[in-house]
Formats: structure tokens, sequence, C-alpha cells
């Protein structure tokens, strides 16, 4: 986020691309007695620009012949991610879908402290969450399109041992910056098998991680594709609802949204996944039109 609060970018470097429409088709496959599918050849950059009136979306999928992946450097494409001196510098040269926008621009990444830490999402432990940096300065200069500014940015990671959609029918993800530096980040699971599972951490500007009580699971408004959205808040007179969305999906939404953290209106970055909707064959064949496969 921009510190006027006005901008946001989002990157998500994928190798064997949760989403991908393509690995699914070759798991499938695989199931059938065909070649296992290698993650490594379905790879992509996803790179969310959230501007006034300058949005941009690109998520193209490549094969193994396009991707190298070394201990401080993950190429894949034109675009890249390297990471020097404490800093992680992303060069991102990609092209939106389906309309060809380009989306060329570097974004600079200085972690303030480094978390070596992670838990698992599932009660099965297939599915594993680490924070890296909860609070880092980000600077962002696109060419196209023309955007920079500087900001208050974050960095995770995500693992897993099978398909999300094969264990998640929904979750709800959200990261608050509080004023003292700290962060909380609150992962709200609901398994396909009926359990449940919370993840409520404060992340200290000093390296302690805590957890703490988020308050009661409470609807927001739904998405314009339907998907219901709730968030963990403290008691209070004032609600949380969404102040913005910045991607709406038929299974995934992405929004700014208030809600009560030591007793203070405090704005969160909140994400919602459907796992359902991901899974549904009619989804699967909408995707191709916003994540293009290149060799």
């Amino acid at each position: 986020m921009s510190d006027c609060g006005t901008h946001a970018v989002t990157v998500i470097a994928f190798v064997g691309s949760v989403f991908s429409p393509y690995y699914y088709w070759a798991r499938q496959r695989a199931l059938r007695g065909g070649p296992p599918a290698d993650p490594q050849h379905y790879c992509a950059i996803n790179v969310a620009i959230y501007s006034p009136g300058k949005k941009r979306w690109t998520m193209t999928e490549r094969g193994r012949s396009a991707v190298l992946r070394e201990a401080q450097r993950f190429v894949v494409g034109p675009s890249s991610l390297n990471w020097n001196s404490g800093v992680l510098t992303l060069d991102l040269n990609e092209r939106s879908a389906p309309i060809p926008y380009a989306v060329r621009g570097q974004i600079r990444l200085r972690p303030h402290e480094l978390f070596n830490w992670q838990r698992p999402l599932d009660s099965m432990g297939r599915h594993r969450w680490g924070p890296i940096s909860t609070r880092a300065r980000i600077e962002v200069e696109f060419e196209r399109p023309d955007v920079r500014w500087s900001g208050h940015g974050y960095l995770d990671s995500n693992e897993g041992d099978e398909p999300i959609e094969n264990r998640f029918d929904e979750w709800d993800w959200s990261r608050t910056l509080l004023p003292d530096g700290d962060s909380t980040l609150l992962y709200d699971v609901r398994e396909t098998g009926g359990n449940e599972r919370l993840l409520a951490l404060r992340f200290g500007h000093d390296g302690r991680v805590t957890p703490f009580d988020p308050g009661p699971r409470q609807a927001l408004s739904r998405s314009a594709w339907g998907v219901k959205r709730s968030m963990r808040s403290e008691p209070s007179p004032v609600a949380p609802r969404i102040i913005r969305t910045l991607e709406d999906t038929p299974f995934y939404a992405r929004s700014l949204a208030q809600s009560v953290v030591d007793g203070q209106p405090a704005l969160a970055m909140h994400e919602t996944l459907n796992g359902p909707r991901l899974r549904s064959p009619v989804v699967r064949w909408m995707l191709p039109w916003r994540m293009p496969r290149l060799p």
C-alpha cells in the first residue's frame, strides 16, 4: 500500500500455480495413467496494480524452459525476483489478458525484519504458511502503466502437498499494520471435512510472535460475484466492513476492510478464497481468458 492510501500492488510468484487450469488438467491426466505433472512446468508471476484509473492484472503461465530457480533468483520468462544485500527486487515485464496491456516496471522491497516461522493451515499439515517480513518499505516504479510511489509492504510464503481446492472450502485471510509497527495476521480456515482452524498472530516489531484474540467471526458484504466474505473483529459498536474491493473473481476476492484491533479501528488487507467455486468446471474453463499460457 502507498503511504497516501490510494495505490496498492500485489505480486505472487507461483511454482505449480495453484489456480492454473493447465496444471489441473495435467494432474487429471496423471490420475488416468499419464505422466506426472511437474510443478516447475506450470509457473507464473501474477502482478496486480491498483491505482486510480490504472488497474492492471497479469498472470501469464510458462513452462520449464522459461523458468530458472536459484538460491537468490527466480526467473519466469521476462520477469524475475532477485534477493541481494537484504533487498528483494522484482523486475516485471508482463502483459495483461484478455486485453493485452503492457505491465513493465520494478518493485524494491526492503524488510525491516525477517521471520523464520511457519505453521500448517490445515489439520493434516499438508498446507503451510509463513510470513517472511511483516513490515517492509517498498518502492514502486512502473513505466507501463505510468505509476510511481512508495509505501509499506509485506512478504510471505505458502506451500502445499496437494491442490488447495482438495482441502479447503473457504478461508479468510487478513493483515493489519498497527501504529506501533506490529502486524496482526489472521487465517480463518474452513476445511472440506468440516474442521475449522484459526491462526491469529501478532508479529512484533521486536521479532516476537504471540497469539491474540481477534474476536468473533462477522459477516462482510458479498463480492459482486457473490463470494461470501467474513472477518474476525473485536466486539464494538462499529461492525467490520469492506472499504474497497480490489479484486473480484468467481472464487476469490481481495479487499481493503476495516475491523477493530486493540479497541481501535484498523485498516486491513483482506482476502477470501471459495474452494467449491474453484472446483467448478465452469470456472476452470473461464480461467484461460485471464491466465494465458506460453511455452
